[in-house]
């Protein structure tokens, strides 16, 4: 599992419900694994929400859009984060933000995370300036309304993609 620097446990969790994972969920796991021994990018099934992907199409997508990155691993996981967390004996969540717009939102889930298991730290990352406008919702958009998502997700984002699209047109 993670192993342990300086003495202190360096393993973090990136949790999401990545519907589907974007190529800024990517840069971020990449900025992340410069900072922690180990990351843990955790897909959520998220009952609160309605993902266009199951979440076994989801966590598979992010399985395979980050295989070969070194100190990663993906993993489904149902529930509270927090718990999670203790579970695993992460010390850190791992939250991106892109704007303003998202930080009152993640306050208070970092804050409500504090609460529930006070050792663990929630870190805020921006994504790189390239993808600061991205998220799952605006690709979802764009691919259903036949623009080209090429550049905005990995390649086993993009084959999912077209064949929800494909599918839905009755093709």
């Amino acid at each position: 599992m993670a192993k342990k620097s300086n003495g202190r446990h360096k393993l973090a969790i990136y949790p999401g419900t990545f519907d589907p994972i974007t190529r800024g969920h990517v840069s971020l796991v990449q900025r992340a694994v410069h900072l922690f021994d180990h990351l843990i990018v955790a897909v959520s099934k998220n009952a609160g929400k309605s993902p266009l992907f199951s979440w076994k199409q989801r966590y598979e997508m992010a399985r395979d859009s980050l295989a070969g990155t070194p100190k990663v691993e993906v993993i489904q996981f149902d529930g509270l984060l927090a718990e999670l967390a203790k579970k695993l004996r992460a010390k850190v969540i791992v939250r991106g933000l892109r704007a303003v717009s998202d930080f009152e939102f993640e306050f208070q889930m970092a804050l409500m995370n504090r609460k529930m298991a006070r050792e663990v730290e929630t870190v805020f990352l921006m994504p790189s300036l390239s993808w600061v406008y991205l998220s799952s919702t605006i690709v979802k958009d764009v691919a259903m309304n036949g623009g080209d998502i090429n550049t905005l997700v990995p390649p086993p984002v993009l084959v999912a993609m077209e064949k929800k699209i494909r599918r839905g047109k009755g093709k």
